[in-house]
């Protein structure tokens, strides 16, 4: 059986002498795709001021050169990060050895920055060598149902998925939307060939340590490295598989309290080290 036996804290600075950097997750931890969460602002000024670097590590198709525009839109001030690592990041490396395709572009029009640098060819279904997936086209408005007819086509012609972003679900304001990572779950549910780079597998997780050390000027020890995260299945199964201590903010994608955390953390054989409900100093 897991361990599901976490801490409760009340917040970062309770445990902040224990580690030397900081992995975090930005959506639903630092901003909720409005506004940003002023006390995880302080709490993250704060552990960079006391104790070392922090990179954020976000499941984002965008590379990450798009977060700091993004951040200014909801309020999220430059003085929380060191860096910043995206699932565009990692999925502009599986991209180029693909280019230059063709492929099917699935996603929103906002996440075309990924493309930028690209020599990428586009086309329709039929003609696609693979699928570049970074989202719905509408997430405001559609579902996974929504792409049933043209999922099955892709599985029919035998395509593989690249997702840009394996997140499943997250908050905007007071609304849950669908992500690339809906879309995918529902091709290999299929039978479809999905390749991830996000969380939580690893290419993300190796970029980010080559941040930390050029940040730090060293390798710094796993075991001195906390992950923060609001996602079961991403940000806290990434922390696992990397073995990362890992605090669950779970007031993000779950808003679960104490008894339903441990139910969920038991099924999917997590286990996780600290608990708050959001995240502060």
């Amino acid at each position: 059986m897991t361990n599901t036996q976490y801490t409760d804290i009340s917040g970062l600075g309770q445990i902040a002498d224990d580690y030397d950097a900081l992995l975090v997750d930005i959506w639903g931890v630092i901003h909720n795709g409005r506004e940003a969460f002023d006390e995880a602002v302080v709490a993250l000024e704060r552990f960079r001021q006391a104790r070392g670097p922090v990179v954020l590590i976000s499941n984002s198709p965008r590379p990450s050169v798009a977060i700091p525009a993004q951040f200014d839109e909801v309020g999220v001030p430059q003085t929380v990060y060191d860096a910043i690592v995206t699932s565009g990041d990692a999925t502009i490396d599986e991209l180029a050895r693909r280019a230059p395709g063709p492929a099917f572009k699935l996603g929103p029009e906002r996440d075309d920055r990924l493309y930028e640098n690209l020599e990428m060819n586009f086309s329709e279904l039929e003609r696609a060598k693979f699928i570049a997936c970074t989202g719905l086209f509408d997430d405001d408005n559609e579902t996974p149902d929504d792409y049933t007819d043209l999922l099955g086509e892709a599985r029919e012609l035998n395509i593989p998925m690249v997702c840009a972003n394996p997140d499943i679900q997250v908050k905007k304001g007071d609304k849950t939307i669908y992500c690339g990572g809906a879309l995918a779950q529902k091709y290999e549910d299929m039978g479809g060939e999905v390749v991830y780079a996000g969380k939580p597998h690893d290419a993300i997780y190796r970029l980010s340590r080559a941040h930390l050390k050029e940040i730090a000027g060293y390798e710094i020890d796993r075991a001195r490295v906390l992950a923060i995260g609001d996602n079961i299945h991403t940000d806290l199964l990434g922390a696992q598989n990397q073995n990362y201590d890992c605090m669950f903010v779970a007031s993000g994608v779950h808003d679960s309290n104490s008894a339903q955390v441990r139910g969920l953390l038991e099924k999917h054989g997590i286990f996780v080290k600290y608990m708050l409900s959001s995240l502060a100093w």
